[in-house]
Order: structure tokens, then sequence, then C-alpha cells
């Protein structure tokens, strides 16, 4: 059994749709890349409030979203344990740039639960199977497939938003 859910009858439901616009208006800050996906990240402590966020290529031409919040808190941060990540992609599972893809920076930071806004195409990575990881390693993951198209669109340069 996966940790993969769906919460449009949740009471978290409303919160998540919140945080999830949050993360998508951050990825249109992103310089648009032909060879990367614009993504936004928000890090949402167990109070409701915003811990750190991040967006793609936020700080150097190789950062990712989730990479660049998780970057802003300090590592072993107690909140990290009670909060949620919102990230409008599936956090990589995989990557060439870094020795760690986002998937396992979520484990290695303890985060509980990711929520995004949809799962990663074939465009760049064959494959990817970040949410399987998460989950797998008790994760639970949230897929808020009602902003899909919102998270996409901010990705229509890359023909397939």
């Amino acid at each position: 059994m996966t940790n993969l859910t769906n919460t449009s009858s949740s009471p978290t439901h409303g919160r998540d749709l919140y945080w999830m616009r949050r993360a998508i208006d951050l990825s249109k800050l992103c310089p648009p890349s032909e060879g990367a996906y614009s993504v936004g990240a928000v890090i949402v402590g167990a109070d409701g409030t915003e811990l750190a966020h991040g967006y793609s290529r936020e700080t150097d031409a190789h950062v990712h979203a989730e990479e660049s919040a998780l970057a802003k808190l300090l590592q072993g941060d107690e909140r990290l344990a009670g909060a949620t990540m919102y990230s409008t992609l599936e956090p990589c599972s995989q990557r060439r740039s870094r020795p760690h893809p986002c998937a396992q920076l979520i484990l290695s930071a303890h985060l509980p639960r990711v929520v995004i806004a949809w799962r990663e195409p074939s465009l760049f990575v064959a494959d990817c199977v970040g949410v399987e990881r998460l989950a797998e390693a008790g994760v639970t993951v949230v897929e808020l497939a009602e902003l899909a198209a919102e998270a996409m669109a901010v990705n229509s340069h890359l023909g397939n938003g």
C-alpha cells in the first residue's frame, strides 16, 4: 500500500490548494529554460506558517525549487518533522547536475508530507519515480490534479503545457 492520497474531501484540501497556488506563483519567477521545468516549492510548518520557499534557477542555473527551499532552512530544523512540502512538479528522482535528486533531499530532511500538482512527464527523464520513492519511504504524497493545468501552463515554453 502506498501513501499516495487524494484529499479532495479532507479538511486540509483548502489549505493544500492555497499553498499550491503560492507555489505556482513562485514557478512564474523562474528564468525560462529549454532544458528544465519551471517549478515552485513552499515548505509549510505544522502551524500553517511558511517556513521557506524556492523556485527553479533561483540561485543558479541548476538549482531545483525543492532544493532551493530546503537550503534556506538549517539542517535538522525540528519544524521539518511536521511540515509539508508543496511542489508544482513531482520531485525529481535522478539528476545530472547535482549528486542528490530532490526526492532524496526531501527524505533526508524527514518531511512527512509532500503535495504536488502534476507528475513529471518523460520530456527530460524517461521514468521519474519521485512520488514512488517518497511513498515507499512512508511519506504521505498528495496529488492536486485540479491544479495540474495551472502548473503545466508555466511550462508551455517546453511544448507540453
